[in-house]
């Protein structure tokens, strides 16, 4: 695009250059008011106008007798530059399609991660390229910081960002180079779940012709429900303590959508329930918690009470002590 645009700047600075020309012929043989095509006519025959006409034209059209040579100083993509910008478009397309294509549900980082290798390394291939010319002309220059836009490196970088965003790392090993065991071993966890969900559907709807009653859903699939949901617990955990010193890291976000949607179904769809385990535990403890302001009172209430006998005893025993002494020195 950018050797085209040149080319046609050449040329239509040319067609000024021969617009000039003829104005200046007409300027040598009338004034200001004449015409340009009367003055041409004048001092050019016919044949000699359609001839300029037609080079004018052919300039216009890139049909001109002989090619256009481009200055010295415009540099041209070298051929191996061009290669090296080639795949990375291909690259960058595949992986703009894989993720397009498993925005919903999301599957992005099980599906799209040898592309997004492949399309780091062609980035990289590009950054260290020099080329074989000058080092001003390297592949890596000329491909990320000759123009403002600086497109290739814009689409490496939403490629970058995107990946980070879904934290994608934390589907994968330690290379990046395949899923984690336990990332393959929940989305089998998934299918299955979703596999149970899908055939005691198909049982009620032979049943029924309106189903609306989940109940077998809920009985038939709760033990699998149960240990997706207790894996995906595990992995939280897991995830913290592998990222210590990044609080409120996230599992990767087709993990998370795998959960969110086994959700919505069980309790909205379904309306199923799981019994906590802890139930007893938990009752107890509340009503312990509800009645410690009746045990304060209580023996707060019982302890004044104590107090008081305490304090009104000696001084009944000293009246009766005084009333004896009077009744012996009346007597």
């Amino acid at each position: 695009m950018g050797l085209d645009a040149t080319v046609a700047r050449l040329r239509s600075s040319l067609l000024r250059w021969l617009m000039m020309l003829w104005s200046g012929l007409a300027l040598g043989a009338h004034s200001f008011s004449s015409h340009p095509h009367r003055v041409l006519h004048d001092l050019l025959s016919e044949k000699q106008l359609l001839e300029v006409e037609d080079l004018s034209l052919s300039l216009l059209q890139g049909t001109g007798p002989g090619p256009l040579l481009l200055p010295p100083d415009l540099p041209d993509l070298e051929p191996e530059c061009r290669e090296l910008l080639l795949e990375f478009a291909n690259s960058s397309a595949e992986m703009t399609g894989c993720l397009v294509r498993n925005a919903r549900p999301v599957r992005l980082c099980q599906t799209c991660y040898t592309l997004f290798q492949q399309v780091t390394s062609k980035m990289d291939n590009i950054s260290r390229a020099v080329g074989n010319s000058s080092e001003s002309h390297g592949c890596a220059r000329s491909l990320l910081m000759t123009d403002r836009m600086q497109i290739v490196v814009i689409l490496s970088e939403f490629f970058n960002s995107t990946w980070h965003e879904a934290n994608c790392a934390n589907c994968l090993t330690n290379t990046s180079e395949e899923l984690s065991n336990s990332t393959i071993h929940f989305l089998n966890l998934f299918n299955y779940t979703l596999t149970c969900f899908e055939h005691n559907l198909q049982e009620i709807s032979h049943s029924l012709p309106q189903p609306r009653n989940y109940s077998e859903v809920c009985k038939n699939c709760r033990e699998a429900y149960k240990t997706l949901s207790s894996l995906y617990n595990e992995m939280q955990k897991m995830n913290e303590l592998k990222n210590k010193a990044e609080p409120g890291t996230h599992l990767c976000i087709d993990v998370e959508d795998a959960m969110n949607i086994t959700r919505k179904l069980w309790s909205r769809t379904f309306n199923c329930s799981v019994p906590c385990s802890d139930t007893v535990p938990v009752i107890a403890v509340s009503v312990f918690i509800l009645f410690l302001p009746v045990v304060f009172y209580l023996s707060s209430f019982l302890h004044s009470e104590q107090k008081k006998r305490k304090l009104f005893l000696p001084k009944r025993l000293k009246s009766s002590t005084s009333f004896a002494n009077i009744q012996e020195n009346s007597n």
